[in-house]
This record gives C-alpha cells, structure tokens and sequence, in this order.
C-alpha cells in the first residue's frame, strides 16, 4: 500500500508504490553522509533496497 506521507520517485526501489510516485514503508531512515548536512546531496534514503 502506498504511504500518502512518503513521496518518492526512485522507481528502482523495491518499496516503490510503481503506479504512484510514493513510498510502500510505515516509515523511511534518512542517513547523511557528511556532518553536519548542509544540502540535499549530504542526506539519502538509508531504507532503500534495489529492486
């Protein structure tokens, strides 16, 4: 089921809702990888799975 509250457009995920640009999850981790994050490139969808 898509989650309403998680948008995604990664459609290579295997928790992408396919039909809908949204998520599948109850809920996400967002991960960063330098600190602190000061932009979009920083942080990523640490719940992402190839599908």
């Amino acid at each position: 089921m898509p989650n309403n509250s998680i948008g995604c457009n990664v459609s290579e995920c295997k928790y992408h809702a396919k039909n809908i640009n949204q998520c599948t999850l109850d809920h996400i981790e967002v991960i960063k990888h330098k600190s602190p994050a000061v932009t979009t490139e920083n942080t990523d969808c640490g719940s992402f799975e190839k599908e």
